[in-house]
């Protein structure tokens, strides 16, 4: 037996109703027509990096290790304030190898970090050496906030 669908349930509680007859189907979702691919997860694997973000005074510092990254494939990108490194990897060992223990990340990276203060991103610069990369920022400099005034209409 169906239960009719009432809008003024809660989302939860229209989420957990029962469906039909069956005990343990709680959704009545249609299963989607298109086929996935079991290595979907292969083709669009991408690197996460670890970063450090460090208040220098007047400016922020962003320091990330990225061994092996080609320098021509980086690219480093501040909108507002969110901060976006990105680049490639690329394996030494090419063909078929077998790998017996793998904690090396091989391929594209990236992350986007949210910066805490604004910034003055037209004079960021970055600085690739030794498989470090540094980007330097300078601080926005902060002024005191500004009163509104409250209309009464």
């Amino acid at each position: 037996m169906k239960q009719p669908r009432n809008d003024k349930l809660p989302v939860f509680e229209m989420m957990l109703k029962q469906v039909g007859d069956e005990p343990y189907v709680v959704s009545s979702a249609v299963p989607s027509e298109t086929p996935v691919s079991s290595d979907w997860h292969e083709d669009h694997q991408e690197g996460q990096l670890a970063v450090d973000v460090i208040d220098a005074g007047d400016r922020l510092v962003v320091v990330s290790t990225m061994a092996g990254a080609e320098t021509d494939k980086l690219e480093i990108f501040l909108h507002n304030d969110l901060l976006t490194v990105r680049g490639v990897r690329l394996s030494p060992i090419q063909g078929g190898a077998v790998f017996l223990h793998q904690e090396c990340f091989w391929g594209k990276f990236s992350r986007t970090i949210v910066l805490p203060v604004d910034v003055k991103g037209y004079l960021a610069r970055a600085e690739y050496k030794n498989g470090i990369v540094t980007i330097t920022i300078p601080k926005q400099e902060q002024r005191g906030s500004i009163p509104i005034l409250v209309v009464e209409e």
